[in-house]
Formats: C-alpha cells, sequence, structure tokens
C-alpha cells in the first residue's frame, strides 16, 4: 500500500511531456494554432452595418401584418365580426404573442370594440376608415392592372426560357401589384402576352423589344449627362449608397471603382454560356438581375427566401445571400419584422420611397393608421357623434333649441373606458382555460 500510494502521487505530481514542452521559446513548433475565423454569409450578416431606419420600417410593416391578418379572420364571418372570445382562440393565426385585449386596445383606428345589442357579449369589428383603405386598395390594383401586366412581361423576359412557375408568381403577387386571383382574372385578359402551360407553367408569347431597358439604364444616362462623367465610368455603373456609420476599409475605393467598370452581360441580353468569362464577370450580372427584379416590385423590397423559386428560372445559381451582403452599397438585408426582407437601397430614403406609386400610397395609409396608436381617439369619436346628430337636426329651428345637447355625456365615456379596461382580464381569461 505504502509503494502504491508512492507512485499515485509521484504521477499526480511530476508533470507529463506535453506540459514541459508546452511552454519555452524553442519549442513554437509543437504549440497549437488558433483556427482561422469563418467567414461565412452568417457571420456576415451578424457583422453589417445596420441599417435603423429600414430596420424601424420592418418592425412597423409586421405590426400591420398582425392587424391585416386579424381583419381577414374577421371578413370571413357573417357580418364581418367577431367576438373577443372567439378572436382570443386565433390569436396564433395571425401571428400575434400577446392577449387579444391589448391588442385591440393598442389600434383603435384599426378596430372598434363594442357590446352587441341583442347577445350582449364583446364584439369586434374593423373600423371604416380600414375598411375604406382596403377597399381602395383592391380598386387601385384592379386600375394598375396594365402596370402589372408589364412588371410580369418584364420579369418573364428577364427568365432564361421566358417562363416561371405560377406558384412562385402567387407568393409575389402582392409585391408585383397583382390580385390574389391574377390567373383566373388577370391572364387570360392578355392571351397574346401569355399562356399557362402544364404544369403550372406561365410561357411569354411575344418578346417586347420596348420593354428590354433596364431602369439602371435611365440612372446611368442621368449620371453622364448632368456629372460629365465619360461613357467608360458610366456604361456599367450602379449607385452606391453605404448606410451611415459604414467603414471604408483600405484599398476598398480602388476596388469598387474598377467593380464599377467591369463589363458584363445585362439582363436582358441573352447568350447561351453566361459563364465564359470571369466568375466576377459572372456575379455582377447576378447583381444587375436581382437590382432589376427589385426595381420592378411595388415598393421595392421582397423577403429573401422567396428568392429560391426565382433562381433558376433566372439564372442565378449562386450563394444569392452571400452576394446580396458583399454589396451593401446597392442592397440591404433587414432581420427585423420575424423574416430576412431584401431591400434596394437606392430606391429608400428616411424610410420612405423616392418614388411612389399608387399602391403604396394606399399602404402606406394603412401603416399610418398603425402608427397612429390611441392617438386623436377622443377627437375622432366626438366628430363622428356630432355629425351623426347634426344629421338628424335637420331643421335649423331645432338646432338652436339645443345648443346644451351638443356635449358629448359622460356615461358614454365610462362605459366605453369599462368596456376597453376588460379586454385584457377577458382575453387573458380565455387564454388560460385554452391552455388548461
Amino acid at each position: 500500500m505504502r509503494m502504491l500510494r508512492g507512485i499515485v502521487l509521484q504521477t499526480l505530481s511530476s508533470p507529463s511531456l506535453s506540459e514541459i514542452y508546452s511552454f519555452g521559446p524553442f519549442n513554437y513548433n509543437i504549440q497549437k494554432r488558433w483556427k482561422k475565423p469563418v467567414d461565412s454569409a452568417q457571420t456576415r450578416l451578424e457583422s453589417r452595418t445596420i441599417d435603423f431606419t429600414l430596420d424601424k420600417l420592418m418592425n412597423h410593416l409586421k405590426k400591420l401584418r398582425q392587424a391585416l391578418g386579424v381583419h381577414e379572420l374577421m371578413s370571413k364571418r357573417r357580418g364581418h365580426y367577431t367576438s373577443v372570445q372567439l378572436l382570443s382562440k386565433w390569436r396564433h393565426m395571425s401571428g400575434l404573442n400577446t392577449s387579444i385585449g391589448a391588442f385591440l386596445r393598442k389600434y383603435p383606428h384599426i378596430f372598434e370594440v363594442y357590446v352587441h345589442p341583442v347577445k350582449r357579449n364583446l364584439c369586434c369589428k374593423t373600423t371604416q376608415k380600414m375598411v375604406d383603405l382596403i377597399t381602395q386598395e383592391s380598386v387601385v390594383i384592379k386600375e394598375t392592372e396594365q402596370d402589372a401586366v408589364r412588371r410580369l412581361k418584364k420579369l418573364l423576359m428577364l427568365s432564361t426560357n421566358g417562363t416561371l412557375h405560377l406558384h412562385a408568381l402567387w407568393l409575389i403577387r402582392e409585391e408585383l401589384g397583382l390580385p390574389d386571383d391574377f390567373r383566373n382574372s388577370v391572364i387570360p385578359n392578355y392571351p397574346d402576352d401569355f399562356r399557362v402551360e402544364e404544369p403550372d407553367t406561365l410561357v411569354l408569347i411575344s418578346w417586347d423589344s420596348s420593354l428590354a431597358e433596364a431602369s439602371i439604364e435611365r440612372w446611368r444616362e442621368n449620371e453622364y449627362r448632368e456629372k460629365w462623367l465619360s461613357e467608360h465610368e458610366t456604361k456599367f455603373a450602379f449607385p452606391i449608397q453605404f448606410p451611415t456609420g459604414y467603414k471604408i476599409e483600405k484599398g476598398m475605393r480602388e476596388k469598387l471603382k474598377n467593380w464599377q467598370m467591369l463589363p458584363y452581360l445585362k439582363p436582358y441580353e441573352k447568350k447561351d454560356n453566361l459563364r465564359v468569362g470571369s466568375a466576377t464577370r459572372f456575379e455582377k450580372r447576378v447583381v444587375s438581375i436581382l437590382h432589376e427584379f427589385l426595381s420592378l416590385l411595388v415598393e421595392k423590397r421582397l423577403a429573401v427566401e422567396r428568392l429560391a423559386h426565382f433562381r433558376r428560372d433566372l439564372s442565378m445559381e449562386v450563394n444569392v445571400r452571400e452576394l446580396i451582403l458583399k454589396h451593401p452599397g446597392i442592397f440591404y438585408i433587414s432581420t427585423k419584422g420575424n423574416a430576412q426582407t431584401m431591400f434596394l437601397r437606392e430606391a429608400y430614403c428616411k424610410g420612405s420611397l423616392v418614388d411612389p406609386n399608387p399602391i403604396y400610397v394606399v399602404r402606406k395609409k394603412m401603416l399610418d393608421l398603425v402608427l397612429m396608436g390611441s392617438r386623436n381617439t377622443g377627437q375622432v369619436q366626438q366628430m363622428e357623434q356630432l355629425e351623426e346628430r347634426h344629421n338628424l337636426l335637420s331643421n335649423d329651428s331645432l338646432i338652436n333649441d339645443c345648443n346644451d345637447d351638443w356635449f358629448l355625456p359622460t356615461t358614454e365615456d365610462t362605459v366605453e373606458g369599462q368596456i376597453i379596461d376588460s379586454l385584457d382580464s377577458i382575453g387573458e381569461h380565455y387564454t388560460e382555460v385554452e391552455q388548461e
């Protein structure tokens, strides 16, 4: 036992061979080397310069999508209203992670809560302002059908074989300004331009040479005329707008200048073998296709995951997200709003489109209602009640006799406050019952 104990103590106290030679000036060849940090699309996404204006816009758009989701659930019901109890069970279907009472109280310009006159329970419906804007959006989409057809035709001209899948187009129907039933309501009206083939493929029939010009060409022409730049500098250039706080590294200006003057095959030009030449020229062609693709959209932005449906048809067989992150002066990826959204940077200024269109104007009004929150609700309700009373009192003499009746009764305000305050407790109660 004594011998065994001595051997154990000697083993524990004496350093091993690796410990002896792990330090010192003459044993650098056996020291461990640090691994090189990984440079991938994910690391670039995490270390990119953040554009707070566009990220803030995506947070606001997320709230608008939630409000439209609740409206869509209510519009499927008879009478276009739903009880608060039923909405509390459906809140996960519209992407809500809060109680339905808190959500409805947050947007009184969009949702109206009232007591049903017969059932005597709390019900909710969309306000007339929001309904009018949704109807106006449908009317504007129908009025601008020619512009949507032009966008769709140019998108087909961008493709390699003049074909695109209808499912991929349905995913970006809102971005193109098309109605939900565009397959049956729009495409059959233009038999000279489109044809539907099996399996669910939209085929371009006629090539329009007047549309085969990228939107970037107009910018290049203005740069050539206004800034007196040479044709060699502007023929293949792109507008570069780095985000605020972007750090330009040493030698980057020279590389960017050489990349701007690098010739490439333009998006509407066709060639059998696109990979002839350097890989940099092929990547620049993909950048031009992405730039033209975003320019065709109504709001000049698109979810990155939906680009996967167009990679093969538009000959973008590269890592698209990594290519976008390599050009922060042209594109920007926002991770807010539970999605990765790609923006065309030159099309936005202070969170708004530089060149708005009618569809964007209507959607901007919807977003303004969301951003109003609970502000000016008292004034709006007072004006509505005054207008109703003014319509009832058509006789001037009756109006003069009832001057004191123009003041709003305080009981209505108290009842309304009790209704709004009880929403949270009711929503939480039905949430607990649902969980049990």
